[in-house]
Parts: structure tokens; sequence; C-alpha cells
């Protein structure tokens, strides 16, 4: 099947970058993709952390939701719909939430940033944690292909230093391992040149499984550069698809053979002895 990552270089127009991934999901829908993700805000990249906080939905209703809904369900696949704010009980807080559509425009999963981003060089200084709340768990999904249930581990940007997530992703509760996992993203520029890749490839090695992740890719109206390079990444760790910068769709096919013959010839995962 095929499965397309969404790159997007968004803006602090919600309007606008709601335009930018209808045309990319369309153009994806007509290349074949079953499957589409965007990235982590997608739908703003403010001027400031706190403007998310005007554009917080609250679960299940609200414009940008019922955006990812219609656009699966009008093209008939599934959308990993990047991340969106959503609301908490403190009006000064918001979860960073990744929603997953069916192509009935159903909601198959909502899965809410658990690592917050901290930053601090002794010259510039972030935390996502001043405007963010944590979410509570690991979320794993089965989502409906035509070759059947693909299990799907849903994870943001930050999150993909953290190896433990992937596999509590995997092995919560006896449920079999991941076939795909999603890490849509707005890595910083310097962050993504030394270490996005390298991650990525990592996280496939040792769950044996396709990654797709999704970037913000460029240079954004709030002057900052995110480092793009948006992704499909094999079981073995071969990067089958990629875009350094710009607005684009990348394209791969998700090939079930090929990683069923990488578990058998290296069964690592049957090996395991902790956890």
């Amino acid at each position: 099947m095929k499965i397309a990552a969404l790159q997007m270089v968004s803006t602090p127009d919600v309007d606008r970058n709601l335009a930018a991934a209808q045309r990319l999901i369309a153009e994806a829908a007509g290349g074949g993709a079953a499957l589409v993700a965007l990235p982590e805000y997608f739908c703003l990249m403010g001027r400031r952390d706190t403007d998310k906080l005007a554009h917080a939905e609250t679960p299940g209703d609200g414009p940008i939701q019922r955006f990812l809904s219609e656009a699966a369900r009008t093209h008939g696949l599934t959308v990993i719909g990047g991340t969106l704010p959503m609301k908490t009980a403190d009006p000064a807080r918001a979860r960073n939430t990744c929603c997953v559509y069916g192509p009935d425009g159903a909601l198959l999963a909502r899965y809410d940033k658990l690592h917050l981003f901290r930053y601090d060089n002794g010259k510039e200084r972030y935390d996502e944690g001043a405007v963010l709340e944590a979410g509570d768990l690991p979320v794993a999904v089965d989502l409906p292909t035509a070759q059947g249930p693909l299990r799907t581990g849903l994870s943001v940007c930050y999150d993909l230093r953290f190896p433990e997530l992937y596999r509590a992703m995997s092995f919560t509760e006896g449920e079999g391992p991941c076939d795909l996992i999603s890490v849509p993203a707005a890595f910083t520029y310097p962050t993504g040149q030394a270490h996005w890749e390298l991650l990525l490839r990592a996280r496939a090695v040792e769950n044996q499984c396709y990654v797709i992740a999704a970037a913000q890719g460029g240079t954004h109206e709030n002057g900052r550069r995110t480092w793009g390079h948006s992704m499909v990444v094999n079981p073995w760790g071969e990067v089958v698809a990629v875009q350094a910068e710009g607005e684009g769709v990348v394209m791969a096919e998700l090939d079930r053979a090929r990683m069923a013959a990488v578990r058998m010839q290296l069964p690592a995962l049957g090996h395991r002895r902790l956890g």
C-alpha cells in the first residue's frame, strides 16, 4: 500500500494552512496513497507560543477536526492529522494532540504528546511546557487497510528521543509489534540536522517496522526555520523517500512482505528479555 508524508511550511493563518493541507492530501490521494500523515502544528505556526490557545478545540468539535474528518471521507483514505491544539481544563494550557481519521471520516484514535520539548543552550531558551500540558498514555491503533489491520504507533516530534515509548506501544497487554510508527514533527534546524534521520532510522531498526515522519520544513513567517526532511524509513533502516525542504508529498510503498522477511531473518523482537 502507498503511504504519504506531507511536508508543510505552516503560517500563523489557520485558513491558509488548511488550504495547503487540502492541496497536499488531494495530491497524495491522486497518486494512490491509502494513508497520509500531516506534520506537527500543520494548522498553525504562530508568532508566539500562546497563539495556539486561541485556536484550541474541544475534543470532537472544531473546524480543524472537521477538516481532517472531511478530508479523510472525501478522499477515502486514512489521515494521521499531524497535531492540533486541544483544550484542557486550564484555559492557559492546551494539549498537543494527534487525531487519526478513517476513510469514512470517523475518529479512530487520539494521542496527546507525552514528552514536552525544553531547550537551553545558554543563549536561547524554549520550554514547550509553559503552554502545553503533557499527555498520559502511549497509543497504538489498528488502522483498517485492504491488506488487513495495520498496527500503527502514534508519537510526536520530541517523543522520538524516548525509545521506551515505542516499546510500550508495541507490547502493552500482549499486543504485537507496530507495523508503522508515525512521527509528525517540527524539529528545529540545529537538532534536526544533527539527530532527525539518525533517530528515525534507529526507531525503524529496533522495532523492525516502517516509520512515516511528516515534518515542517522551511523558514516560517514567524522567523523560525524547521529542518524538514520528511521521510519514510523501512524496517531495515533504509530511507526510501525523503524531501529536504519546502511543501510537498513524500510517497512510498509500505511492503508487508519486506517487513515480514526482516522479522523472520533477524527475529530480534522475539529475543527481548526486558520489558
